[in-house]
């Protein structure tokens, strides 16, 4: 059975993570496995959304320690594996957020240490009940410093740090207070509910999505001034597409737009 399944229906593709005996652990096949879905996805006009979930009782547990433990035993002490290895995990996260589709985390049982990272990674994330956030990794003597970057992007920072050095776990409902996810919902509704929000994002107009997407990020790291300049640029660049007066047009007509534009 394939480690990580994938779905597709109506310009939604969801992503299963299908490890459950080891919490759906970013081992390395599992970042393989997702770094060749983010690969697809890139080139992929077809899918507008997407939906990353696991199976079992957690959604994710973070990085495979028994894989961590057993690359020590190279004769640098893991030091080239380990470096590998993060930069793996790096590419991973960031690439969640170069692909043109908002992903959207489907999170239960925990999402812990590299796990909190990727539901942080995500552009969007739906939480069940009594699902618990950490980063835990300094309660074994292993500070979370790489879930940190995503974690410090989402959540104020006194937050974020509490977290990070006290290894203690923040429910849903606190999560969803700090901005990690966008809301929370009962176990039973947890599916259709992360399902409903990617069918609404699938219903836009791609292209406009995409190039919202990767402003969206950039604008985040300028100056305000820079922000301004860069995104009116967008802007222009948007309002100039057909599908864009389409959709204009439509609204003031009161009708639904004819796009033709898949990408």
């Amino acid at each position: 059975m394939d480690l990580l399944q994938r779905t597709d229906r109506d310009g939604v593709a969801q992503l299963h993570m299908n490890a459950p005996e080891r919490l759906n652990a970013l081992s390395d096949e599992m970042l393989a496995a997702l770094q060749a879905q983010i690969d697809a996805l890139r080139e992929d006009n077809s899918t507008r959304a997407v939906v990353l979930s696991g199976a079992g009782k957690a959604f994710c547990a973070g990085h495979d320690l028994k894989q961590m433990t057993a690359g020590r035993q190279a004769e640098d002490g893991g030091k080239a594996y380990f470096k590998d290895l993060f930069d793996r995990c790096a590419q991973v996260m960031m690439g969640l957020q170069e692909i043109p589709q908002p992903v959207i985390a489907q999170v239960h049982g925990i999402a812990t240490a590299a796990g909190c990272q990727l539901v942080a990674s995500c552009d969007m994330a739906v939480a069940a009940e009594g699902t618990r956030f950490g980063v835990n990794g300094v309660n074994i003597g292993l500070f979370c410093s790489t879930p940190m970057v995503a974690l410090s992007r989402n959540i104020p920072r006194k937050q974020a740090f509490e977290m990070l050095t006290t290894g203690q776990f923040i429910s849903a409902e606190k999560a969803e207070a700090l901005g990690l996810v966008n809301r929370v919902v009962p176990v039973d509704q947890l599916e259709a509910s992360a399902m409903a929000l990617a069918d609404m994002v699938a219903e836009k107009l791609g292209a406009a999505v995409k190039i919202g997407k990767q402003a969206f990020y950039a604008q985040a790291q300028m100056l305000l001034d820079k922000a301004y300049a860069y995104t009116g640029e967008v802007m222009v660049e948007n309002m100039l597409w057909r599908d864009t007066e389409e959709g204009i047009s439509a609204f003031l007509e009161k009708r639904p737009p004819n796009w033709t534009q898949d990408s």
